[in-house]
């Protein structure tokens, strides 16, 4: 991942900022299931922290869910903080430098649909799990290696270039941590429909997760793409399959 391409990527999510939560489905039921899996721990009290906060669905679900507990919100998009109220606490930080000073050790660190932007997320892992305080929570979800098969299959019958994200491994990434420190670890997958291929993909635009590394496709190039997109026997319309990882460990 170069410096241009993480640079478009919060760009992306800037310009997402006004209307990110209205096409954010996704991203709220895995924020919502994530927080509740971190209710079923006990997670001492602290400094808890959100990376890659976004529009803070994260941080807003476990405050609900623990209302004596607040949740520092850090994000790179200075537009995407800018949704949260004004009485929370936010931190303006380009996660792919690593962590911000904090001022104690957290003895949580969640992170919702971000890890997958940021480059080397196995090291990411490795070191927001060293930052907890012993005892610590770590609690991730994102998508992973094995979301998108109607795309990448619609790619290859129509043999042009699939320019879909490349997401990491689950089984890399849980290989970071210790397997008797992980208390909890899920893989879900979650379909979305439209009636057309070029709705489908416009979802991603609109919560700013269209970004790619690789080269754009000519409009030649998509059109043989959509041609090839199977459609689902049973509703008749194109859907868009994401595999999620959902992990909470311990330190």
């Amino acid at each position: 991942m170069t410096t241009d391409w993480q640079k478009l990527v919060i760009k992306n999510f800037d310009e997402a900022s006004c209307k990110y939560n209205e096409g954010a489905n996704l991203q709220i039921c895995f924020a919502k299931r994530l927080a509740e899996q971190c209710t079923k721990k006990f997670i001492p009290p602290g400094l808890w922290v959100d990376l890659g906060s976004g529009t803070g669905l994260l941080a807003n679900e476990l405050e609900k869910r623990t209302p004596n507990q607040s949740v520092l919100r850090v994000d790179g998009s200075e537009r995407m903080l800018n949704q949260h109220p004004k009485n929370k606490s936010t931190k303006l930080f380009d996660l792919n430098s690593g962590l911000p000073h904090l001022e104690e050790s957290p003895t949580l660190i969640a992170s919702s649909f971000a890890l997958h932007w940021l480059k080397q997320p196995e090291q990411k892992i490795h070191d927001w799990f060293a930052a907890l305080a012993p005892g610590g929570w770590l609690a991730l979800a994102l998508p992973v290696r094995g979301s998108f098969p109607e795309w990448h299959n619609a790619a290859t019958q129509a043999n042009v270039k699939c320019t879909a994200m490349e997401f990491p491994s689950h089984k890399s990434l849980i290989n970071v941590i210790t397997k008797t420190k992980i208390r909890f670890h899920k893989l879900e997958t979650f379909t979305e429909e439209a009636a057309t291929v070029s709705s489908l993909l416009k979802s991603l635009k609109k919560v700013g997760g269209h970004s790619s590394p690789l080269p754009s496709l000519r409009v030649s190039e998509w059109r043989k793409i959509q041609k090839s997109w199977a459609i689902s026997n049973h509703k008749n319309v194109p859907q868009l399959t994401w595999l999620i990882q959902m992990l909470l460990a311990q330190k």
